[in-house]
């Protein structure tokens, strides 16, 4: 299914080399792990190892010196072999990110290391119950209290914060000069006293599991503030692009993966005369499906460049126009593969009905596409708001 025209030779090298750790993991290996109960610590200690996870980290603090355009490359050829790795969406992409950016010189020295060699892992927390997509009723707060920080909120499908040494929570403190409330970022580590997890039981076959978090009177010192509390948008917003882009190339794994299955069932599978392939009701949704992707793939790329070029208006409607593309061819590609396989198509064997489920996160989170939607009508097209 080829590899886009428009990439240099060292991305097609790159896609070439994490193929081959996929290929030796797997589907097979994600779907033991998952039974198991257990993580994806094996794939996960060796993409470190080969320096995959720090791709876009910088050089200096131990990382590849590359970009979210490497990066998102290293976690879509590890989806299209069946093993995608979430996390790679928030520790690398999201906190590594931001920290990188903004953190202080200490904070760099701490966490960057950590997170490009896999030894360390972050989560991030934005989400809470009643403020959806909309950050601007997030209600988790920081005060000051003295020289530390005091924390207190709930937050929701927080992703790993079981395997995470910390957790970068989004919190809100309030401008001494306007009363408003306005976006902080907070490294969390584990076990400070006062913040909880629970686990949320999710219809979804993942290792990675979702958490709700309470902060009751977390305290914290100074330097856990990531960069400037007055900047505390911008920040905010740096990580959620590449969030964004990262999210795209895990729903383009995903789709490549089911479709690869589809085509080779296609192919082989013989009930009349010639194979099911031949037939265009299945050759042509199938075609269908693959155009999709590469379109869907062709505007992720274009995020992530002008993000890496440090574009980050134009990067934030790529990268929402990638997230809405991509999850949607990959939401079709899976269903599709399922239709092509019919009954077996829903069997443990071929691995393809637990992905229905999967694809639609894709759809959902970390945006609704209806959210996109509205983005792109506001600022893209210049139309009012509904809201």
């Amino acid at each position: 299914m080829g590899t886009p025209t428009t990439e240099s030779e060292e991305h097609r090298a790159l896609r070439k080399a994490v193929t081959a750790l996929g290929t030796r993991y797997g589907r097979a290996y994600v779907t033991r792990v998952v039974a198991e109960g257990a993580h994806t610590d094996d794939l996960w200690s060796e993409a470190a190892r080969l320096g995959y996870l720090g791709v876009n980290l910088p050089e200096e603090h131990g990382g590849g010196g590359g970009g979210i355009a490497e990066l998102s490359i290293v976690l879509e050829e590890l989806g299209a072999a069946g093993c995608p790795l979430l996390m790679m969406v928030v520790s690398p992409a999201i906190c590594g990110t931001v920290i990188a950016r903004f953190g202080t010189e200490e904070q760099k020295r701490t966490w960057l290391p950590g997170l490009a060699d896999g030894s360390r892992r972050m989560a991030f927390g934005i989400t809470e119950p009643d403020a959806g997509s909309n950050s601007h009723r997030i209600t988790t707060t920081a005060r000051k209290d003295g020289g530390d920080w005091v924390l207190n909120g709930r937050k929701v499908f927080i992703s790993g914060v079981d395997i995470a040494d910390a957790t970068l929570i989004v919190g809100r403190t309030e401008d001494a000069r306007t009363g408003r409330l306005k976006p902080c970022l907070f490294i969390v580590p584990r076990d400070t006293p006062g913040f909880g997890r629970s686990p949320i039981a999710m219809e979804l076959s993942a290792p990675e599991k979702q958490f709700e978090l309470t902060l009751d009177e977390v305290r914290l010192p100074a330097d856990a503030l990531v960069g400037d509390e007055d900047a505390g948008l911008l920040q905010l917003f740096a990580g959620l692009n590449p969030e964004r882009i990262m999210t795209a190339a895990f729903a383009l794994g995903m789709g490549r993966y089911a479709l690869g299955r589809a085509v080779d069932y296609a192919r082989t599978r013989q009930v009349w005369k010639e194979p099911i392939g031949a037939h265009q009701a299945v050759a042509h949704p199938l075609a269908q499906a693959h155009i999709e992707l590469e379109l869907a793939r062709l505007m992720t790329q274009k995020a992530a460049r002008l993000y890496d070029a440090g574009d980050d208006l134009g990067a934030g409607e790529a990268a929402n126009m990638a997230k809405y593309a991509a999850a949607e061819a990959a939401v079709h590609a899976v269903d599709q593969a399922v239709h092509t396989l019919g009954g077996n198509g829903l069997t443990q064997e071929y691995g393809l009905a637990s992905m229905i489920t999967a694809a639609r996160v894709a759809r959902i989170a970390p945006v609704s596409r209806e959210m996109i939607l509205n983005f792109v009508s506001h600022q893209s097209l210049g139309l009012p708001k509904s809201y």
